[in-house]
């Protein structure tokens, strides 16, 4: 036996513990706001309107989601989307995605008045990555135990400093951010750590967050069976990687191609959200969304995905494509919104998904 294995539990004992987490240590990892929306069908309903918003299930989470996802990185640096945050709130939205401030500057600092107003009735989640630059070795690359040690330890450091900065001492779920190598995502020492975390009460669930070779990450995150949730890039032409972001013009073959995958991680319990999803269509990537020229080509680049319902309604191709993801496999969709009239396009897309799904 390794001294690896001596120290922390073997992958199968690992499996074992993860399975039975829940109920061993639910009185320490459950937060007070989960604990105030448990209702008698034992789903966690925090801020449900039913008459604003549409919901699911994530995975094993219990926890019943707004299918629109308020991803609260890039909107909340430097506290540019802080008034949206109350009429998303109002709107029936209880999810709200954040990340470290090695790379949001000051997201979660923005978010935690809103937060501390609203903890019990919102679903909070953040991510780190594993290492300082989010630009990880790769696919092909093995990662050594000791190399999977360092990168689990700063990823805690990071948890305990969102933690501090938005102000509360539990997120429900906290990911590896940007991650693009399965490795990392199947290493052990990546699973000790978040027992660890989960185990002081600092967090619910775990999961991932990959932007780039999103199938093989999330293929070892089924495979290792103790993740709860996966934020993929993915658009409605499949997989989508955002080092392409530039030039991706909808080729591939649509998400019927993508379905096995996700099925098997639906299956294996983990809670899918969509992100990206729009991105190849917007004018300029990497600074967001573009309405100024509409009758631009690149907006039409995944016309070709929808079908006929979806094509006549009367919605601009954005909401387009995040109806079209939400009836196509996944649970929700997770957008960077940062002005109101998105926003409420948003609403009314993912509101109006299954009218038009054939």
């Amino acid at each position: 036996m390794s001294s690896i294995e001596k120290k922390d539990m073997n992958r199968r004992d690992f499996m074992k513990t993860s399975a039975t987490a829940a109920a061993a240590t639910g009185a320490v990892a459950m937060g007070a706001g989960e604990a105030s929306a448990k209702t008698t069908d034992d789903l966690d309903h925090r801020n449900e309107q039913t008459d604003k918003m549409t919901y699911k299930q994530l995975g094993k989470t219990k926890f019943m989601s707004s299918r629109l996802v308020f991803g609260g990185g890039g909107a909340l640096i430097a506290g540019k989307g802080v008034r949206l945050l109350e009429r998303s709130f109002q709107a029936g939205i209880n999810n709200y995605d954040l990340g470290t401030n090695v790379y949001y500057k000051g997201a979660e600092r923005s978010f935690s008045e809103f937060c501390k107003r609203h903890r019990d009735d919102i679903w909070v989640t953040s991510k780190a990555m594993v290492r300082a630059d989010i630009t990880f070795r790769g696919a092909d690359k093995p990662t050594s135990a000791g190399e999977a040690a360092k990168y689990a330890t700063f990823w805690l450091e990071k948890l305990d400093a969102s933690l501090k900065d938005l102000g509360t001492d539990y997120v429900d779920a906290y990911f590896l951010m940007g991650v693009d190598n399965p490795e990392i995502v199947k290493s052990e020492e990546m699973g000790n750590a978040f027992l660890r975390a989960k185990d002081a009460g600092k967090v619910g669930y775990f999961g991932i967050s990959t932007h780039a070779n999103a199938e093989a990450c999330l293929e070892a995150a089924t495979d290792t069976g103790w993740y709860s949730l996966a934020q993929i890039a993915i658009a409605p032409s499949g997989w989508f990687n955002l080092a392409d972001a530039f030039t991706a013009k909808g080729e591939g073959k649509g998400l019927p191609a993508v379905a096995p995958v996700l099925d098997r991680a639906r299956d294996a319990g983990i809670g899918l959200i969509a992100m990206k999803v729009a991105l190849g269509m917007a004018a300029a990537p990497w600074s967001g969304r573009t309405d100024k020229d509409e009758t631009s080509p690149k907006l039409h680049i995944y016309d070709k995905f929808f079908n006929a319902p979806l094509t006549a309604a009367p919605m601009t191709p954005f909401q387009r494509a995040y109806a079209h993801m939400l009836t196509n496999g996944l649970d929700a969709v997770n957008s960077d919104m940062q002005n109101f009239k998105h926003f409420e396009e948003n609403i009314v897309a993912v509101n109006s998904a299954e009218k038009y799904h054939a």
